[in-house]
Formats: C-alpha cells, structure tokens, sequence
C-alpha cells in the first residue's frame, strides 16, 4: 500500500498544517489554516459527550467571559482528555504560541503543583487544595467551526492563563485579551527554587523605570501606590488609561530601545507573524506612551503599563508581598477580533 493511503487524513492534515512552516513568508492566512487544521483533528478525536464540553456558538456569550482566577470554568479541561487529546489540545495551544510563549503558557500550569505543595503541606488541607491547584484544570473552547470560510475562535483558559484567538475566512485576526500570570512570581522554596516565568516582564520595566531622568520620571510616575490588581482586570472591553505617562519622543535612543524589548517580550509570546503584525500596528499607531506606579526595587509593590492608540500592556506585581504577577496584552477595539468583525459585517451589507 502507498504510504499515503497508510496514513490517517488527521496525520495528513497535521503534515499540511504546519508545512508552510518550511517557508521563509508566513501570514495570517498560513495561522489560520495551521490553526483550523488542528482543530478539526483535536474535535475529531473527542466523544460526543466532550464535544458538548468543548464546542460553543460563534455568538455565544461564553466566548467573551474570559478571566484569569481559579474559578469554575465552561469548556473542556485536560484532566477530562485521554493522552492523545491532551497531546492534540497542547498541538493547537502551539499553533497560536511562539517557542517562548508555549514555554511560559506550560511553565504557568505546572505552578499550580507548587501552589497546591504549599498549600496542601497539612493533610487536612491537601483535599481542598488539589480541587483547586490541579494543573490540569485548563480548559480548551472552541467557538464556532474550524474552517476556511466563516469566523470561529478558539480559547485555553485557566488559572492566570488565558489565551483567545478569532479567525474570519481563514485569516488570523487577534489573539487579545493575551493574559499570563503567576504565583509565585519567584520560586523561594523546593527544587525549582529561583525560577521566574515572567522574571523579565519586570526586569526590563525596572530597567527603563530606572533609567529616567528626573524630569522623566515625573511625568511617568502614576502613583505613589501600585494597584492590587490591573487597573483592566479581566473587563470585557478596555479603553485608554489616564494619565498616560510619559511619550517614547521624550525618551532617548537607549531608552527607547529598553521600552521596544518590553513590547516585543509581550507579542513575541504568540507566533512569529502574529506579532510581526502587532508590531507593525504599534509602530503606525502614533506614540507611546510608558507609565509607573509603586515601588523601583525588586520586592516592592510596582506596575506598569505601555500603551498606544490600538493596545495596552499591563503588568502588575503587589500580592503575596510583591511576589505574584499579573500581565496582559489587550486591544481597545481589537479584543476577540471585534473590529475587524465589524469591517466584515459593514461590508456584507
């Protein structure tokens, strides 16, 4: 038998998928396919009964009731997969993921074992704890129907993860709201003592933060007091935050070189033409703008956000005695793809 007739159309459609990878030019169109592709293997691999978990309307309400605590959640969890499943849930996870974002996104679901050691140390504890530190308890939603024709969505979800993608006719639109977090913010205990998911969201605002002038920093510094949570939280639409903080003209060439590493640390956890595309926008958005709150050392309660016309990055890190990071990437009029929706409706009509 020829080997392709040997071969299952899932496998074949895996191979296609990710093809276009051995090409030098990859776009929105080549995610998309990448992404639908999956999809429809990971659906096909599911019982009817988990398809009814997994699958929801375009339309539905449920795609934009997004959130980043452990809380119950609709969708289909990992815990609830058989190993090939899960493999296939992790392979659309990665279609949308860069090598550094899908790295962050499972280092972030392993830390819900750290959370329940620490918090299930006493056995009369340890039942409560593992209901609510599983890392398996992160949920895959599809909306809609992966295809080449139409809008669909996809969404994993879990504590402080939340990663949502919409596609229309067979080209990626968004990936906002992207949200990482973690607790701890630094490992203090155990063998993975030290490690920081998201040590360098804070490290490269520390850097620009103390980089300014004096002069600079006064028109940066927000408050005197970081807020306990981003000043967005997990809203389902966002808008400009005020004061903005200090404009990138008024920073130096070094400067704005520090500023340009935050961003990129932000959009290069999605795969490569997907921030391409990001950055792009940023750059024909007009100016942006850096603000502070809190503290400048390692361990005091500190925030920061960047923003410019189309987007917003926060970050925040003041619970648990500034050892718990919240972080996002938002787009005004972006998230879950709502303006480019939008053109289409418009010129549908």
């Amino acid at each position: 038998m020829h080997l392709a007739q040997r071969l299952s159309l899932p496998f074949l459609g895996i191979c296609l998928a990710f093809s276009s990878f051995t090409s030098s030019k990859v776009g929105a169109h080549d995610a998309g396919t990448q992404m639908s592709a999956i999809a429809k293997v990971f659906l096909a691999a599911l019982t009817p009964e988990q398809k009814a978990k997994a699958c929801f309307e375009f339309a539905a309400e449920e795609r934009e009731n997004w959130h980043f605590i452990p809380r119950e959640r609709k969708g289909l969890p990992l815990k609830e997969m058989t190993p090939q499943q899960r493999l296939l849930a992790h392979a659309l996870l990665n279609t949308g993921l860069s090598f550094r974002g899908s790295a962050k996104a499972v280092t972030i679901m392993s830390l819900e074992e750290v959370l329940y050691q620490m918090e299930g140390a006493d056995e009369s504890k340890r039942a409560a704890a593992r209901e609510k530190r599983d890392p398996e308890k992160y949920f895959v939603s599809i909306f809609g129907e992966p295809a080449d024709k139409g809008a669909w969505g996809w969404r994993v979800e879990g504590h402080h993860l939340s990663l949502n993608f919409t596609l229309k006719d067979g080209q990626m639109l968004r990936a906002t709201p992207a949200f990482m977090g973690t607790n701890p913010g630094e490992i203090r205990q155990g063998p993975l003592t030290g490690l920081r998911v998201l040590g360098v969201e804070e490290e490269l605002g520390r850097e620009l933060v103390k980089s300014l002038t004096p002069e600079q920093f006064k028109t940066a510094f927000v408050a005197t007091e970081a807020p306990k949570e981003m000043i967005t939280a997990a809203e389902h639409k966002v808008s400009p935050l005020a004061p903005a903080g200090l404009a990138d003209s008024e920073l130096n060439e070094n400067q704005k070189g520090m500023l340009t590493r935050i961003i990129a640390e932000y959009i290069d956890r999605m795969r490569p033409e997907i921030a391409e595309a990001a950055r792009a926008e940023f750059k024909a958005s007009g100016p942006i703008y850096f603000a502070w709150a809190g503290g400048k050392e390692r361990g005091e309660p500190h925030y920061y956000r960047v923003q410019g016309k189309t987007f917003l990055l926060e970050y925040d890190n003041t619970q648990n005695d500034a050892n718990h990071v919240h972080s996002v990437w938002r787009s005004f009029d972006g998230d879950f793809g709502r303006d480019l929706l939008g053109e289409h409706v418009k010129q549908a009509h």
